[in-house]
């Protein structure tokens, strides 16, 4: 009776630690992934695509146009209750606007970049990863994106930004380098801590929990909040003119922290 206990102990553990966990190998399930494109969707196109990927052969490629209707996401809401993990790897063209004020897209290829890598954002506010958020009320979202060339979160019910963007908060946070496959991770805590690494490197500037000191979070701050997520949804959205493509592969959502090696 206890072997028969411990097997069927084994065989829930997987789960309960990695609700998700996916590399699009076996292609792109549209049930366990459906797109999300709240109010409106005008442009964007979320597919499979094997021209490029972190593991395997397969990723998904998400192209998002200018202005908030040009939105689009893929996502699920197999979400653990409470901690909320998210590891997944990124690939992202450069932007440069044009003088009409509209985002012209590189040529990717399966090459390496023959230049440096440059800036996956411009000033502009963008969004590339969304999540209803229950805590700020009916149909808001909790952000991440890029404004001011660099990583931020933003609370869509108020519009509160982390880290603060002022030069000094700025500088507590990193840019998502374009061209290359980029590790991202998140945590999302129940007692409202937030948590991101980039490339395994904890991004200071994005980190709010208790016993952590951020002096530019007082925007954040100034709501107490919890976020209590529902599903977690991966693309683009934009606010202004911005357009760009973003890849995604080996997505993890868990209970605990996987690590850019983990599985």
């Amino acid at each position: 009776m206890f072997c028969q206990t411990a097997l069927l102990a084994l065989a829930f553990l997987p789960y309960s630690l990695a609700q998700v966990n996916e590399t699009f190998e076996s292609g792109f399930d549209q049930a366990a992934w459906p797109i999300y494109a709240p109010d409106c969707n005008q442009g964007g196109k979320v597919t499979l695509d094997s021209s490029t990927a972190h593991s395997g052969k397969n990723s998904i490629r998400v192209d998002g146009a200018g202005g908030f209707c040009g939105h689009i996401f893929f996502g699920t809401t197999k979400i653990p209750a409470g901690d909320v993990y998210v590891r997944a790897y990124v690939y992202v063209m450069s932007t440069k606007p044009s003088n009409k004020g509209v985002v012209q897209q590189p040529t990717l290829t399966r090459l390496a970049p023959r230049s440096k890598p440059s800036k996956a954002f411009t000033d502009s506010h963008v969004t590339f990863i969304t999540m209803p958020d229950s805590a700020q009320g009916a149909k808001k979202h909790l952000r991440i994106g890029g404004q001011s060339k660099i990583l931020m979160y933003n609370r869509e019910s108020d519009d509160a930004t982390l880290p603060d963007l002022s030069p000094q908060g700025i500088a507590t946070s990193a840019a998502l380098k374009a061209g290359a496959w980029q590790c991202f991770e998140y945590h999302v805590g129940a007692d409202g801590s937030i948590e991101t690494w980039l490339n395994d490197v904890v991004v200071a500037g994005l980190t709010v929990k208790p016993g952590a000191s951020n002096p530019n979070a007082g925007q954040w701050q100034r709501s107490g909040a919890k976020p209590k997520i529902t599903a977690v949804n991966f693309g683009w959205e934009s606010y202004g003119g911005d357009t760009n493509t973003f890849w995604y592969d080996d997505i993890v959502i868990s209970s605990t922290r996987v690590g850019c090696a983990g599985a």
